[in-house]
């Protein structure tokens, strides 16, 4: 056992984390010892509104905001304290978005002496389903490490992925599912374009869909009888599209339409992330199901998984990010980072790269 993890085992470890994948820069600071973790600190600067006049992110634009605004939330967060190891989202993503969190980290390693963890992403949102409770969120709660029991399957629903990933424990990882071609939240966005709101999609479309009837539109549920955990979703955003030209070159295209079609295009995605999921829950016989990116923010998604999830043979729990984690943050970051020091796993500052298209496993 090398000196790092020896020194984990005596006392506690405070990781800061840092993420920038995509369009968010985000910093946290987590302490933790080998049962348990406490979120101390973490902040954000959003870009959501300024893509929002593009319909979606330009990493150019990403990028540059991302070098003003990460330094100073470094600053915001860590004031005098010193870390114990650095952790950073090294891929997958937007490369111009990840160099700008991975060489500040890089330098923040350097300068303090610390080791450095390259996190995967997915990863991170896997690990935000340890943030869940059942209580609201308090400053400085404790969170116990053992709370969710293996083999676990996460459900990872966002922009750029939707995947089903077995987890028998820390660290080992299995991909059992995934897209075979757009990412549910991708076809949010998609959607949200075609039927002429804005971006981002998810929110858009579930506001829409809270008005419409799921049923007036009848739209595919693609692969949902595969015999494979896989999903796609292209040809059900085709179905919009085709659904939507028809209503404006007939004239008829109204705004009870979009609230059904909303509606209708939601249920065509729940059902098939949950019938899968169950599907996959019941086949590895998991203890507990994880919900994960920002897809888990959707109400309809929650809340049909919290009726199906219960009623498997298996008896899984369920646990699913709180709203606050789903999207791109840097407390997911800090934990699946302060998980792998625990493990031995980490780098040298000098060693470091951004990696866009870095699977897991």
């Amino acid at each position: 056992m090398n000196h790092a993890v020896k020194q984990f085992n005596r006392r506690s470890v405070a990781v800061l984390g840092i993420e920038s994948s995509c369009d968010e820069t985000a910093v946290a600071f987590l302490k933790g010892d080998e049962v348990s973790f406490r979120l101390l600190s973490t902040a954000m600067a959003t870009q959501q509104n300024i893509h929002k006049e593009y319909g979606g992110v330009v990493p150019e634009v990403a990028a540059r905001i991302h070098i003003e605004t990460i330094i100073p939330l470094v600053k915001r967060i860590l004031g005098r304290r010193v870390p114990d190891c650095v952790a950073v989202t090294a891929g997958p993503g937007l490369i111009t978005s990840l160099l700008v969190g991975v060489h500040t980290a890089r330098a923040l390693a350097y300068i303090y002496g610390k080791p450095l963890v390259r996190v995967n992403h997915i990863e991170g949102h896997i690990y935000s389903n340890w943030l869940a409770t059942q209580k609201p969120l308090i400053k400085n709660q404790r969170h116990r490490l053992d709370r969710i029991r293996f083999p676990a399957l996460a459900l990872i629903v966002s922009g750029g992925h939707t995947e089903l990933i077995l987890m028998r424990d820390h660290g080992k990882y299995k991909k059992i599912g995934k897209t075979v071609d757009d990412a549910a939240g991708e076809a949010f966005d998609k959607v949200a374009k075609i039927v002429d709101l804005d971006y981002p999609g998810g929110p858009a479309i579930a506001r829409r869909a809270a008005y419409g009837n799921s049923l007036a539109v009848p739209l595919p549920i693609p692969m949902l009888h595969s015999r494979d955990f896989n999903f796609s979703f292209s040809g059900l955003k085709t179905a919009v599209l085709y659904r939507v030209r028809d209503q404006k070159n007939h004239k008829t295209y109204s705004e009870m339409f979009r609230d059904d079609i909303c509606a209708s295009f939601q249920h065509s995605v729940v059902t098939v992330l949950v019938k899968k999921t169950c599907a996959a829950a019941k086949h590895y016989n998991v203890k507990s199901v994880l919900v994960g990116g920002g897809v888990a923010a959707n109400i309809a998604l929650r809340q049909t998984l919290a009726k199906a999830i219960p009623q498997l043979p298996c008896q899984p729990l369920l646990f699913v990010a709180p709203l606050k984690y789903c999207t791109d943050n840097a407390a997911m970051i800090a934990l699946a980072g302060y998980i792998q020091f625990r493990r031995g796993t980490f780098t040298s500052p000098l060693f470091c790269d951004a990696d866009p298209s870095w699977e897991l496993p």
